[in-house]
């Protein structure tokens, strides 16, 4: 990303990507959070995505995440373009795989950049990214007994 000013800050960092991982083990926000922690960043955008207790009118009992094993490497090819397309300072992004219960963080991104609109668009455009090309699969277990699978 070309710089806005004479000012280092304004610019992405030489290696802004400082967490990426898929976990079996529950997920923290104050964790991804304090990733993307940085001076010259104005703003910081999170997105946390939770387990609901509904998809398509039914009721979700609980869920399901695998992942390929390729999904660390297509996560980290993401977040990769997302900095070069964006002045990132700092990125982090972490999807939980296991069974997960109604209220579970299944995923956590977030993203710093020098202003908030920066930060917005990258960070929507990394979930987006994620949520579409990772493979990661949701198998939903319904209320009903039934069961849908979902995913990249």
């Amino acid at each position: 990303m070309a710089p806005n000013s004479d000012h280092p800050g304004e610019w992405a960092a030489d290696d802004p990507i400082k967490l990426l991982a898929i976990r079996d083990t529950p997920l923290s926000v104050d964790e991804v959070f304090r990733a993307v922690g940085d001076d010259a960043a104005g703003g910081t955008a999170l997105f946390v995505g939770t387990v609901r207790n509904h998809d398509g009118g039914a009721d979700v009992e609980e869920l399901g995440y695998s992942c390929h094993p390729t999904a660390e490497a297509e996560m980290r090819r993401i977040a990769e373009k997302v900095a070069a397309e964006y002045p990132v300072r700092a990125l982090a992004a972490v999807h939980r795989v296991g069974d997960l219960q109604v209220g579970d963080l299944a995923v956590v991104v977030a993203v710093a950049c020098p202003h908030r609109g920066e930060a917005f668009d990258a960070c929507r455009r990394l979930i987006h990214d994620l949520k579409h090309d990772v493979p990661i699969w949701k198998h939903q277990r319904f209320s009903d007994g039934t069961e849908d699978w979902v995913g990249a």
